[in-house]
């Protein structure tokens, strides 16, 4: 009997010292820290890994995440510089650098943060105007990165980026932009089609120009050929014209060419004098000439020598 009772005490002293190892033994995940209180006060970090932690003398106070958080900025009213309201909403990306400052440096980092984010946002909206908000968020996500990252530093929290996801004007406002849209649309229509027309009129004065230059370069051409020709034909005709005087030139200086030219010349002479003759009713000439008429007629061929019987 006090065997089985000893054993009983053996393992109920086992069993005892078995759950107070796992109680004391902690295990830290990866990209977490715990921090840790002795007695009511900060003591250490525990990254990751096995760790003992005493029971009622220790005590895990949080377990922070190490890896990059995302956090909802809530939608608020904002007024820009030319002064209308427009809703805004974003997302801010932070990380926990230091555990002790997370866990003491404030009470909630992230939605202190939050309101940060917020409050900037306000501040960076009511320095533009509505048109510049939609084409600068860049800027805005930038320089709202860069005063959250600063005011939160002593709470051991690194701000990464934050993103705007939204501008939402009021109902009035995105009218109003609808109707200026619509108009410069309908502006830039008829620009269009103004230009449209001014290009088809230079169109086709161009073309009525180049007409009339190919026409009158057509004319100049023309005409010089026809002058070309003429030219040409004159010339054929001048050096025709020489190289029978020439060819005459040379049959006068061969032997008996002066008396065939004077022959030729007289029945040249004669025959005008015929047709002349033959044509006038009444022919009054001296007495001299009217025998050399005799004469030549005798001596034209064809003609009637046995003269009046």
């Amino acid at each position: 009997m006090d065997f089985f009772t000893g054993l009983l005490a053996s393992v109920g002293i086992a069993a005892g010292v078995f759950v107070l190892f796992f109680k004391l033994l902690r295990i830290v995940p990866e990209q977490q820290a715990w921090v840790i209180e002795f007695l009511g006060k900060y003591q250490k970090t525990l990254g990751p890994g096995f760790h003992l932690v005493l029971p009622g003398i220790q005590r895990v106070v949080d377990r922070h995440t190490l890896k990059e958080e995302v956090i909802d900025v809530p939608p608020q009213v904002c007024i820009t510089k030319d002064n209308v309201q427009v809703t805004v909403d974003g997302i801010l990306y932070l990380m926990v650098m230091d555990a002790e400052k997370a866990s003491y440096g404030i009470d909630n980092y992230r939605f202190a943060t939050a309101q940060l984010a917020q409050s900037n946002m306000r501040s960076e909206i009511g320095k533009l105007d509505l048109d510049r908000t939609f084409s600068e968020r860049e800027i805005m996500n930038n320089a709202i990165v860069k005063a959250v990252d600063e005011a939160s530093d002593p709470w051991g929290i690194k701000v990464t980026r934050y993103e705007i996801k939204d501008i939402i004007p009021n109902t009035t406002v995105v009218d109003a932009m609808e109707a200026q849209v619509r108009a410069e649309r309908e502006k830039r229509a008829e620009i269009l089609e103004s230009e449209g027309v001014k290009e088809s009129r230079i169109n086709v004065s161009r073309g009525d120009r180049e007409e009339s230059i190919n026409k009158s370069k057509g004319d100049q051409q023309k005409r010089i050929n026809e002058a070309e020709g003429r030219a040409e034909a004159i010339t054929i005709v001048a050096n025709a014209t020489a190289e029978g005087i020439k060819m005459v030139a040379e049959a006068i200086k061969s032997p008996g060419g002066d008396k065939a030219v004077n022959l030729r010349l007289t029945n040249q002479f004669v025959q005008q004098l015929e047709d002349i003759l033959g044509d006038a009713q009444v022919s009054v000439m001296p007495h001299d000439l009217a025998q050399i008429q005799s004469v030549v007629s005798s001596m034209l061929p064809g003609s009637n020598k046995g003269g009046a019987k």
